[in-house]
């Protein structure tokens, strides 16, 4: 099987990363002498820095199983088992130590004529002040050669635009589709704590590349339950000169000197990889209970597509068990029980299909016991008095009720919702009545509102549809004996007054849109300042339209809709679909009270991994602990440049242009 995508998309969708910060300062010299106690000098601020190895950094034809790296001060090296990355991956975990200022990395044994590298990422730290030393790699060879090639890139959450920390990066040589699922990587990477990664010491040649959560440390996907990500054609690493240029500033802030040095930039160094789940699971019950002596409940370990077949066993005559109550991915599932089944001891079997490991349907069945233990009346030596029952208890006893799913004021663009206490077998909509308020009066509103269930998924739910006035004063009337529920128990009368907000509570937020892959369907999803869905609204004619809005602070992302399906769809691996591309409008919009505001948004101006604001940003680069007030914190450029902003590799002209599409 190969890729297929057409190229200009392919343009859009993976050039757009940004290039790494480059910072240039001059360092100010104090010619004040104050006097007082001596401070112990400045703070170490600075990382380790390797003095020597042994082996050489690069060597060759190395036969020995330890390699030993000194650095200039006491250090550390934190998570080890987490962070140190070999590759190729090796039969068993290397044993990594420090001791004083030495890093020692054991092997058990190494192949020929090999390259390997030992990433480190930041587990080597200072002994005093834990200043990291980041993007830290060790290379070596067991052959005459050593391959020197590189890629680098960036690794996001396809829907979210999250940086993932801690990732495995990989590269397959054997193009087939089968191999990311049967074979470990080759050579690979983890990601830093911005979802950059470098891959080292690789031949010349052409490779596919992958991004693994690996949860069984086989560095391959041979786990349907791993996030994964894949490149969606192959790469040719390569190397070429180029000149960078060193600023010095003098004193005052000046540029002094320019310098131009030759460096070596290793291409390609702007793969953007997006990762997904398959959401594919080894189905099973996770958890059941007898609730009461209404309610069974069960809940599935992931997300189904259908509600189980679910039997009473010793009860041939009964072909329904109840009433199911569930939500959105049928894993949690309510069983409102027939009156037949309300004993205090209940036996069901639950059939449902769950993919083998070759992805074929099975149907299993799960035999469950349920019991209620009804409450004994309480012993006492002493004779209790009789308690009176009141009317009213009485009357809770052999009736039902409604009541109101939110209190405060209603949304004019809503329904009003309520819920009966149980499932209902019958109910009588021409006994529900909607009133208005006419200066001090109620009277029946014009038009008959439409009383309907709210949710296929929830059967107690109902909703009240009308055209509600900005304003307005309502009250909802739902007569005595309205409803009947399951177990023959009549619904009690119902009063409801409430009063609907004015319009000068209400704000609108348009999008102007531009961009996007023209014909593709898309939408428009409205976040809060917690990246929580808020509303959708498809895109128009360029335009996303929310009306209604209450002010506050938003966000938002597009969805391109490849399937026109109106919802989100993740990727699979097995059909080579990448999920459905995000991209985020990278700042917050603010509305206020009776505003209308309309923002331009295009898509690509922002690259990609700048896109996300910051302030909903979940994983967050690691700060410096030194520097907490700098809260837009920057990186000085070195030899390991992981993007390159000028860089178009779709340029004819441009030798990274060396890719199949």
């Amino acid at each position: 099987m190969k890729f297929h995508m057409k190229s200009e998309r392919l343009k859009r969708i993976y050039r757009m990363i940004s290039g790494p910060a480059i910072v240039a300062g001059a360092a100010l010299l104090s010619a004040c002498a104050n006097m007082g106690t001596p401070s112990g000098g400045p703070r170490d601020e600075d990382p380790p820095r390797l003095v020597s190895a042994h082996p050489a950094q690069g060597a060759l034809n190395v036969e020995r199983d330890k390699v030993t790296l000194t650095f200039n001060e006491l250090v550390n090296v934190k998570d080890a088992f987490q962070k140190v990355v070999v590759s190729p991956p090796i039969g068993r975990t290397p044993r990594v130590t420090s001791l004083g200022k030495r890093v020692t990395v054991e092997f058990d044994t190494l192949a020929p004529n090999t390259t390997y590298t030992i990433d480190f990422a930041d587990a080597i730290e200072d002994n005093n002040e834990a200043n990291k030393l980041r993007n830290f790699a060790y290379t070596f060879s067991t052959g005459p050669t050593i391959d020197t090639l590189r890629i680098s890139g960036r690794v996001l959450s396809a829907r979210s635009l999250e940086p993932q920390q801690g990732m495995i990066v990989g590269v397959q040589a054997n193009l087939a589709d089968s191999a990311f699922a049967t074979l470990p990587l080759l050579r690979l990477a983890k990601t830093d704590d911005r979802g950059r990664f470098v891959i080292r010491g690789l031949a010349p040649g052409e490779y596919r590349v992958f991004a693994l959560g690996d949860k069984d440390n086989d560095y391959k996907y041979a786990n349907p339950e791993e996030d994964i990500a894949f490149y969606p054609i192959t790469v040719s690493p390569f190397a070429e000169q180029t000149v960078a240029l060193d600023t010095i500033y003098s004193l005052l802030g000046q540029v002094d000197t320019v310098i131009e040095r030759s460096r070596t930039k290793f291409l390609p160094n702007d793969i953007l990889l997006r990762t997904f789940n398959s959401e594919v699971r080894q189905q099973y019950i996770a958890k059941y209970e007898r609730l009461d002596s209404t309610r069974v409940f069960l809940k599935f370990n992931a997300r189904r597509d259908a509600l189980p077949k679910v039997r009473a066993i010793g009860f041939p005559d009964i072909n329904n068990i109840g009433v199911a109550e569930t939500r959105e991915g049928l894993d949690s599932i309510v069983w409102w029980l027939s009156p037949k089944l309300r004993t205090d001891s209940l036996q069901l079997a639950v059939d449902y299909e769950r993919p083998d490991s070759l992805g074929r349907p099975v149907l299993l069945t799960d035999t469950l016991d349920f019991f209620f233990k009804r409450p004994k009346p309480a012993k006492g030596k002493k004779k209790k008095k009789e308690v009176k029952i009141s009317a009213a208890d009485s009357l809770a006893r052999i009736t039902t009720q409604f009541s109101i799913v939110a209190t405060g004021d209603q949304d004019v663009h809503l329904p009003l919702y309520f819920e009966s206490k149980t499932p209902l077998a019958a109910f009588d909509t021409a006994l529900v009545h909607l009133e208005q308020k006419v200066d001090t009066t109620y009277i029946p509103v014009k038009g008959k509102p439409l009383v309907a269930i709210a949710d296929t998924l929830n059967p107690r739910r109902f909703r009240v549809e009308y055209p509600w006035e900005y304003g307005g004063e309502y009250r909802l009337m739902i007569d005595s004996l309205a409803a009947m529920d399951i177990y023959g128990l009549p619904t009690l009368p119902l009063e409801h007054t409430f009063k609907v907000k004015p319009e000068s509570e209400y704000c609108s937020l348009t999008f102007s849109l531009s961009g996007l892959e023209p014909g593709v369907p898309a939408f428009v999803e409205l976040l809060n300042n917690q990246d929580a869905l808020v509303r959708t609204a498809a895109v128009e004619q360029g335009q996303a339209y929310f009306p209604f809005l209450t002010p506050g602070k938003y966000y938002a992302r597009v969805i391109e809709d490849v399937n026109g399906n109106g919802i989100y769809d993740t990727g699979d691996y097995s059909l080579l679909r990448q999920p459905e591309l995000a991209y985020y409008y990278p700042k917050a919009v603010n509305l206020k009270k009776n505003w209308d505001k309309e923002e331009k948004w295009d898509v690509f101006a922002t690259a990609i991994d700048l896109q996300k604001p910051a302030a909903i940003l979940k994983n967050k680069p690691e700060r410096n602990k030194l520097d907490k007030d700098n809260k837009n914190e920057e990186e000085n450029e070195d030899e390991d440049e992981l993007f390159d902003p000028t860089r178009n590799p779709f340029d004819p002209n441009d030798k990274g242009r060396r890719r199949s599409y």
